[in-house]
């Protein structure tokens, strides 16, 4: 996992990529292009690009609009503004009608950083997660990434894709992407940890490092959170009996949420999510962010040896 680089980075490669193999792929963007990394779409195909402004709900709109044309419209801006200022537009003007629209929004969690507490989303996996009929999807790494936007494309109907901002580790692994599928990238019996997004690198060095002491963990990456992959969460589950889930959102709604729906009267285990604990987020370094609010390697580390 020696390469680094920003996820979101990746989705603007995959969907000026995506342009050239699809000529019904839009894409719309609330004035932050060169941020949501659109921007390359923009630089191959111009008359396919729709700067909407500052105006998050419209731009929403406006691509329910052209998916009704038989166009494929991918939406970014910042997840803060995406999934929380334009949700209405969200909920009854895509997904209420299962038009083919796909929320595609980056800055997610709080690695942000320094940008703080107001535009750090950690309720966005709730909010679409809620919503009947949305597929939520959030990708690992760089690789991830580009396999996720192509398989949105493919799908009919809404689907939310979170991307970070930061800089995190390629995977050195071949994974394959299906929506709803989880991938498992670590074996292990002792206990299990279900991670999506920036977490999943770190789950996989806490693995690491736990297997020293003799600690076989399993890591299962939920790239989909919605339609969750019950079969592998109830296997694991049940071959581990100790569960804990590790996200970079909030604990209420998220994935542990999404888990523990599926483990409910289905046997006995001892449970832990970690996430942020029902608190706002705050300007900082996204290292020190990550250590704040106990989303570290040493901080999943204690958590299994709890368990």
């Amino acid at each position: 996992m020696s390469e680094m680089k920003a996820i979101r980075i990746a989705y603007g490669e995959a969907l000026a990529e995506l342009g050239g193999k699809n000529d019904k792929v839009v894409v719309l963007d609330a004035d932050l292009a060169h941020a949501t990394q659109t921007a390359k779409f923009l630089d191959k195909y111009p008359e396919r690009f729709f700067n909407c402004g500052i105006a998050e709900a419209n731009m929403v709109s406006i691509a329910a609009g052209l998916s009704t044309q038989g166009f494929v419209p991918f939406a970014s801006t910042f997840a803060m503004f995406g999934a929380g200022r334009a949700y209405e537009q969200v909920r009854n003007s895509v997904a209420y009608p299962n038009f083919n629209v796909k929320l595609a929004m980056t800055h997610a969690g709080i690695c942000v950083g320094e940008d703080g507490g107001s535009h750090q989303s950690i309720e966005d996996i709730a909010l679409m997660r809620v919503i009947p009929g949305m597929t939520v999807i959030v990708p690992c790494d760089a690789n991830e990434a580009r396999k996720a936007v192509f398989a949105a494309a493919d799908l009919q109907g809404p689907v939310y894709l979170r991307f970070a901002r930061c800089p995190s580790p390629i995977l050195d692994m071949d994974m394959p992407f299906e929506i709803g599928k989880a991938n498992v990238l670590n074996e292990g019996s002792d206990a299990v940890v279900f991670a999506c997004g920036t977490m999943v690198p770190i789950a996989l060095d806490a693995a690491k490092e736990l297997e020293a002491e003799g600690i076989k963990l399993a890591v299962v990456n939920v790239h989909t959170i919605k339609p969750i992959d019950r079969e592998t969460v109830l296997t694991y589950a049940n071959k581990c009996k100790k569960v804990i889930t590790f996200e970079e959102h909030s604990v209420i709604g998220g994935l542990g949420d999404a888990v523990s729906d599926v483990l409910m009267g289905q046997g006995s285990y001892s449970f832990k999510k970690l996430g942020v604990q029902d608190k706002f987020g705050q300007s900082g370094k996204p290292d020190e962010l990550f250590a704040e609010y106990g989303l570290t390697k040493e901080d999943l580390i204690a958590a299994v040896k709890a368990l």
